[in-house]
């Protein structure tokens, strides 16, 4: 019962969420953007639908296909990193193309974006690699408590 409520409370907020949006779209966007605004929503349902689901569900089947017994916890770990490298490729990879492509103005896109997404990769692989680190610190050392804890 207590299920059922959360979903619909949550159904109900997330309506009212884009009630609200709609009402800000309609009394702040000028109707000649609706259609760039509509692209948009398109290539990012494209893009996340058709690149970064199916990316992130593919290497969690090998991950379980080919390491067995990896927990749960490090799975979705993993997951969490593959999404934020995703969004954040989306985010930098147009500035990447414009900077190889050319600018008008050097002050335009003054940053080695190329350079910096790397650095970005790297650091969230380590990050990545503490959590997960971190998890299984913490994991056997409870493993180990409760397994004295019941020959006592």
């Amino acid at each position: 019962m207590a299920v059922r409520l959360w979903r619909y409370g949550l159904l109900l907020l997330g309506l009212a969420l884009l009630g609200t949006g709609a009402v800000v779209l309609a009394q702040e966007v000028k109707p000649t953007r609706y259609i760039g605004i509509l692209v948009w929503f398109i290539g990012a349902l494209i893009i996340h639908d058709g690149i970064i689901a199916p990316t992130v569900f593919l290497i969690t089947v090998v991950m379980r296909k080919r390491l067995s017994k990896v927990p749960t916890v490090v799975v979705a770990i993993i997951q969490g990193a593959l999404v934020v490298a995703g969004i954040i490729t989306l985010i930098v990879v147009p500035e990447v193309l414009k900077k190889w492509i050319g600018t008008l103005s050097s002050s335009i896109l003054p940053q080695n974006y190329a350079l910096h997404l790397g650095l970005f990769y790297a650091a969230l692989v380590l990050l990545t690699a503490l959590a997960v680190a971190f998890y299984r610190v913490i994991f056997t050392r409870r493993q180990k408590l409760l397994s004295s804890a019941d020959q006592a």
